[in-house]
Parts: C-alpha cells; structure tokens; sequence
C-alpha cells in the first residue's frame, strides 16, 4: 500500500473500502470487519453532524406516523 495511501487514511480524507480493509487486516493481524467498523462509525458522526444530511433526517417519518 502506497505511503501516500496510508497518509490520506490517517488524516480522514480517504475512506476505508473493502479491499484496503483486506489489506488491513492482513498487515496488522485483525479482521476486515474492524477498519470497516472504523469507517461506519466514522460516516455515522459526519452524517450526524451535517447540517444537510440532519434536515434530510429530520424530513423522514416512522411507518407508523404514515399509516
């Protein structure tokens, strides 16, 4: 994996894909399931923390509100 690669993971503006979690894993002895983890809770914080995708949220009704 280039250096540029792991530098751009490390500071948030490359995201964790199925196959660099493989590549992950394999280099650090874990299982893919852990950087991809990492990448959920990372895209659930900035989902919860943006200003567009809280009004998006917010416009969304439970099933039972609808029916």
């Amino acid at each position: 994996m280039p250096r540029k690669h792991v530098n751009e993971l490390c500071n948030d503006r490359r995201s964790i894909t199925v196959p660099t979690a493989l590549i992950l894993a394999r280099v650090f002895g874990n299982s893919p399931d852990f950087g991809l983890n990492i990448q959920r809770g990372s895209d659930l914080w900035a989902a919860m923390h943006d200003p567009k995708e809280l009004e998006r949220i917010e416009r969304a009704r439970p099933l039972s509100e609808v029916a």
